[in-house]
């Protein structure tokens, strides 16, 4: 019988468990028993489900994020020669991490951070774009734009093929060639834009950053930044 459990070993057992079950599946009684205690200890550390997916949420961004700060300080991290590199970089390495996770981009999404681990990374990024000429603003809203795009690609593609263990195995609810069958005679085009949509996610989140990326540089002002 455990006799004590802390904040950072019910979020890691919940983390686990999300492959196992899923979102909807994950259940405050359900980590209980993976931890062998009885439902109402882990109501000393989170008051409810919302809690539990914060810290679940702060603890993923730790993991993804805390290497690629620690390389960077000590020097040993990718070297990004422009802001552009940087953001399609750290997007892809968002994008593969909450891949790893069932539901893992629509646990995250409304979620908020229960300490000041996204400080550091945030730091790291806005730099590179104040280094590039950027006034602060734009820098947020450009990084703020590309990750809700990375966040809101992931809850597709994760809908489409929900098993991180089997990244392949596509729902069957997403059947293209059904999808283009009952659409073709009325619907010609919304037939044919299905496999844009639910095809090819990989070369979807590519093309979607690259229309980011000149988005961002239509609108920069050049020396607007300090």
């Amino acid at each position: 019988m455990v006799s004590r459990i802390d904040r950072e070993q019910v979020a890691g057992t919940a983390l686990r468990l999300l492959n196992d079950v899923g979102l909807d599946g994950l259940t405050l009684r359900r980590i209980a028993k993976e931890l062998n205690v009885q439902a109402p200890a882990l109501y000393w550390h989170f008051r409810n489900k919302q809690e539990l997916l914060d810290e679940m949420a702060t603890e993923m961004f730790r993991r993804m994020t805390g290497p690629l700060v620690a390389e960077h300080r000590a020097g040993t991290g990718e070297v990004w020669g422009t802001w552009q590199e940087m953001l399609v970089a750290t997007c892809s390495t968002l994008r593969e991490a909450l891949l790893g996770y069932r539901d893992g981009a629509k646990m995250i999404s409304g979620t908020r951070m229960t300490d000041d681990s996204f400080a550091a990374p945030l730091e790291l990024f806005m730099s590179h774009f104040t280094a590039a000429g950027f006034a602060l603003p734009e820098a947020a809203r450009a990084w703020w734009t590309a990750y809700n795009f990375t966040i809101g690609v992931v809850i597709e593609e994760q809908s489409v093929y929900p098993d991180p263990a089997a990244p392949q195995l596509r729902d069957p609810a997403y059947d293209v060639a059904d999808r283009e069958g009952r659409l073709a005679a009325d619907y010609p085009l919304a037939a044919k834009a299905g496999r844009q949509m639910f095809g090819d996610f990989e070369e979807a989140f590519r093309t979607g950053l690259r229309i980011i990326i000149a988005g961002i540089e239509a609108n920069h002002s050049p020396g607007a930044g300090s």
